[in-house]
This record gives structure tokens, sequence and C-alpha cells, in this order.
């Protein structure tokens, strides 16, 4: 088991890592829309949605693995009504490749940010 670290992400804000990488799948932690250098984007669920996706690249990168990689996804959402926005800027990171994935609308997410997004990923 190892354990995944880069600075290119934010740092975790709990007892967690940003990521663990066993035998040859990496599982992300949930990735919200912090910079890297912890400071949370403000903006519509779109510009928050491009920065989880900037923060899953650096953490899938530093694993050794990357977006063409990912097997499954997991959405969390605030609200559902803005899923349409949300899969639209999903679509442009997982054009090609498209992982399974699971949307689920939460009562409240860290932060109260409007979007969150955890991966399970093959290890190149």
């Amino acid at each position: 088991m190892k354990v995944v670290h880069t600075d290119n992400a934010p740092k975790a804000i709990g007892p967690y890592s940003q990521g663990i990488v066993v035998n040859n799948l990496f599982y992300s932690s949930g990735q919200i829309p912090l910079k890297a250098d912890g400071e949370l984007l403000n903006g519509d669920v779109k510009k928050q949605t491009h920065q989880v996706f900037q923060n899953l690249k650096a953490v899938l990168a530093e694993a050794g693995a990357s977006l063409e990689t990912v097997v499954k996804a997991t959405v969390f959402i605030k609200n559902m009504d803005e899923f349409q926005q949300i899969n639209e800027v999903y679509g442009e990171y997982f054009h090609t490749h498209k992982p399974a994935r699971s949307c689920v609308e939460v009562a409240r997410l860290p932060k109260d940010v409007l979007v969150e997004i955890e991966v399970i990923a093959l290890v190149k």
C-alpha cells in the first residue's frame, strides 16, 4: 500500500490522505473545489467542477494514473437541478473514455461546496 501526496492538489483537511494505491488500483479521496494552496474556489457549479478535475488530475498523476485509466467515478452534488451543468463539464474530461459512474445528491458537502468527486483508477 502506498499513500499518495502531491502539492499540486489541496492538502487533506482531516485525518485522511489524498489517495491510496493498493496493488494496481488508485483510490482517491473526494476532491472538492479547493485550489492547491487550500483556498476555496468561489464560483458557479461549472467553475467548481473544473477545479475538482484539476485536483483529480494532480492526484492521479502522482499515483501513476490518469483520467484515461479511471474505472469508476462517484459524483456528489448539492443540487440535482445542477446535474446537467456538472455533466457538461464532466464530459469535457471524459469525452472518449467513459468510466462507470454514480451520482448522488447530498444534503451538504465539506465547506458547503457544490460538488465533490472521487475516483478509482488503474495505475500504469
